[in-house]
């Protein structure tokens, strides 16, 4: 129990900058009250008083704000942070390392009995407001979008972005981020799902300076080819399209 505590005041630290002092935790963090709560909801689950297991989750609710049946498995060092209206069903399973921002809903898609809500493996982060539902896996390290509505099983490593989710291309991603950083400004979080028009367009601007930054290299490696003298700088080659996304974005 004890080793449990540390593990969720040392994990508050970690992932939370406004942190400041272990009895600030202890006293002023519904996501860590809601964890030891439902540890004790759960094993009075198991010993099956189940009247009184839903009690002292009732009671923690009342409490912190956040709904977690006592039948749902939570594993270590996990994270609430925030925690107001996250909800997690009777057989959702959370693995270790987990973190979950406030708005969160593990819920199922059907009334049937049986396993019928998420299963998070280790790592994975939700966004605020995200909805996770029905008996899929989210893969280890996987990220999921705030406010996300993901039906769908998500693989290990992937993040699921808009409604319903949809998996994000890591490599034009990471194309994209490598191209804003160039330019002077970061596309974090900023995904095809997003109907933002201004979103859109910073979008298509900065795959075509990715593209016109490849037809720079090939050009530049034809003319050297010839032996010319040419500049060696890729940097060069986006003048044109910071200038321009500058204009469009001002």
């Amino acid at each position: 129990m004890f080793n449990h505590l540390r593990e969720d005041i040392s994990v508050v630290f970690e992932r939370d900058p406004a942190a400041r002092t272990t009895w600030e935790v202890l006293t002023t963090y519904p996501g860590v009250h809601a964890l030891i709560m439902h540890r004790l909801s759960h094993w009075l689950w198991s010993l099956r008083l189940r009247w009184l297991a839903r009690f002292t989750s009732h009671i923690a609710r009342f409490l912190t704000g956040i709904e977690i049946h006592p039948g749902a498995s939570i594993g270590r060092r996990v994270f609430i942070d925030h925690g107001m209206g996250v909800v997690v069903g009777e057989t959702a399973v959370i693995g270790d390392d987990c973190t979950l921002y406030h708005g969160v809903t593990l819920g199922g898609t059907s009334w049937k009995k049986g396993k019928r809500h998420p299963t998070l493996e280790n790592g994975v982060v939700i966004g605020a407001g995200a909805k996770v539902l029905g008996p899929i896996t989210v893969g280890a390290e996987a990220k999921i979008g705030s406010n996300a509505v993901v039906v769908k099983d998500v693989p290990a490593g992937a993040t699921a972005v808009g409604i319903p989710a949809r998996i994000l291309d890591q490599e034009k991603a990471k194309q994209r981020d490598d191209m804003a950083q160039k330019m002077g400004f970061s596309a974090y979080a900023v995904s095809d799902d997003s109907n933002d028009p201004v979103t859109k367009a910073i979008h298509a601007l900065l795959d075509h300076a990715a593209q016109q930054d490849r037809k720079l290299q090939e050009v530049m490696q034809q003319l050297e080819k010839l032996g010319a003298e040419v500049e060696t700088d890729a940097e060069v080659g986006n003048a044109f399209d910071v200038n321009y996304l500058n204009k469009i974005v001002d």
